[in-house]
């Protein structure tokens, strides 16, 4: 909680400063949208679920027809796996916050434009409703749905999107992958990789996104 504070309070302060200094081009924005999360493992096989972001970020010209997009989105996604014990699934819910940087190409001012760039993201352990704790997991039925909440807590991702619409809403479309895996604080506890059959936990995740970004 400490770093997201603290991350918050120097996005406001350059925000503030940027808009101050040149009011012509950087502009505040505020964002709202869904997610779909997607996990990718050779053992897991999981679901994807809808869960939800919203955010606020900085964009302002750059060089020409680039421009820069400043920014952080708080985060609630999920994703599901098969319970051995039940018929019903069982789903994780990853909370977090996300602090971005992207290169902004305007194919049509004001309209169209593609963007990618690197995404810092900072989360807790998954969380699961109690009365799925103790249920096995269909992939790997020594372990319990709470035996994998603790994943690794600060990942890097790739952002690939699309931004479209008017001057003062637009509608983003975009991508994020994981590129470190997710699960690998998990490997750190002999008895977690013994009941998972002395196998090396490993997944990515990839973050769909659909938002709705209003500029001041």
């Amino acid at each position: 909680m400490k770093k997201i504070i603290c991350l918050l309070t120097l996005f406001i302060t350059f925000s503030l400063n940027a808009q101050y200094g040149r009011r012509d081009s950087n502009r505040i924005g505020l964002s709202g949208g869904i997610t779909q999360m997607s996990l990718f493992s050779d053992q897991f096989n999981a679901k994807p679920e809808l869960g939800w972001t919203a955010g606020f970020s900085l964009r302002g010209n750059y060089y020409n027809d680039w421009q820069m997009a400043f920014g952080m989105h708080f985060t609630q996604s999920k994703f599901s796996l098969e319970s051995l014990t039940t018929a019903d699934d069982i789903t994780y819910t990853m909370s977090g916050v996300q602090v971005f940087l992207t290169g902004s190409y305007m194919v049509i001012e004001h309209h169209l434009s593609l963007e990618i760039g690197p995404v810092l993201q900072v989360n807790g352990k998954l969380s699961i409703e109690d009365n799925d704790k103790l249920k096995l997991l269909k992939d790997s039925p020594l372990l319990t749905a709470n035996d994998i909440v603790d994943v690794t807590k600060i990942s890097g991702n790739i952002y690939a999107g699309i931004t479209a619409g008017i001057e003062n809403v637009r509608l983003h479309v975009a991508y994020q992958y994981g590129i470190n895996n997710f699960m690998n604080n998990l490997n750190k506890k002999d008895d977690l990789k013994a009941l998972n059959g002395n196998q090396k936990f490993k997944a990515n995740y990839g973050i769909l996104s659909g938002m709705i970004t209003i500029y001041l």
